[in-house]
């Protein structure tokens, strides 16, 4: 999930929000489920000032073909899960709209940087999940990776991100979930978010840096934990509410960059409320 802070919180959110579809009965083909909410987080990844915004997600699954955002991405698997045994393969499509350093940056020395444009991003994913592993018929296990390349004229580079996840209702009406990720980023990239040239460092005060643009690298991890509660005493159906917490920790040559070192900080907290509904 993959860019800005924005979009990476709430692909934790997405990530998590749909958990009541996995604990759908098995001949359930096809169902929904969207989540609606607020977070508190970084204006871009690195930086220390923060900001609220709204959040929102989708999951579903049509004839046993699901679709998923997270964020401002978009996933389908054009695998269907139909193991009897728990078992998920996943493979697709995937696209995402990359925000970071568009807008709302409070920092005044990043803000004089300029804004940025806008990445589309498009590639693929693929992984693998077990449903019924661990602590109940119904918690999941998943292993993904995604991999995308800005076709917008932004960045020009690419953003590979493995994640695993485990969620588990604790009974019919809570569930907890666990995440973690990390963002691996080509040159382009560094160069584009994070490198100050001579006439940004003029018009910053910031310091020249080109580290971040000389070699591709992992930019970020990230981990979260979610609680959440059925208000209608089932989570396969009906409304719940949620809760999140997450930390995340930039890396090498981006955690050195004047944007994160002099202007943000490489240490970073989100945190979200929603709630959501599944059909």
């Amino acid at each position: 999930m993959k860019s800005s802070c924005v979009p990476v919180l709430l692909a934790v959110f997405g990530a998590v929000a749909p958990v009541p579809v996995y604990a759908q009965e098995a001949e359930d083909h096809s169902s929904l489920t969207i989540g609606v909410g607020a977070a508190y987080i970084p204006s871009y990844d690195g930086s220390d000032d923060y900001i609220v915004t709204p959040v929102a997600a989708a999951r579903g699954k049509v004839n046993d073909f699901a679709f998923w955002t997270r964020g401002s991405s978009l996933y389908i698997d054009v695998i269907p899960n139909t193991d009897p045994n728990g078992w998920d393969i996943e493979a697709g499509p995937a696209a995402n709209i990359n925000f970071t350093r568009t807008r709302r940056i409070k920092d005044p020395q990043v803000r004089a940087l300029g804004k940025l444009d806008t990445a589309i991003e498009v590639g693929g994913f693929v992984g693998i999940g077990k449903t019924g592993l661990i602590t109940s018929d119904y918690d999941n296990l998943s292993f993904r990776v995604s991999w995308m390349k800005d076709v917008g004229g932004a960045h020009k580079s690419y953003v590979i991100t493995p994640a695993v996840e485990y969620m588990t209702p604790l009974s019919t009406t809570t569930f907890v979930g666990f995440g973690a990720s990390a963002d691996y980023v080509g040159k382009g990239y560094g160069r584009y978010y994070y490198d100050v040239d001579p006439a940004g460092s003029i018009a910053s005060g910031l310091p020249v840096y080109t580290g971040a643009g000389e070699d591709s690298g992992f930019k970020k991890v990230s981990t979260n934990v979610i609680v959440g509660q059925s208000l209608s005493g089932d989570l396969r159906k009906g409304w719940a509410i949620f809760a999140l917490g997450g930390y995340q920790k930039m890396l090498g040559d981006y955690k050195r960059s004047p944007l994160v070192s002099i202007a943000g900080r490489s240490n970073q907290w989100v945190a979200a409320v929603g709630v959501g509904y599944t059909f």
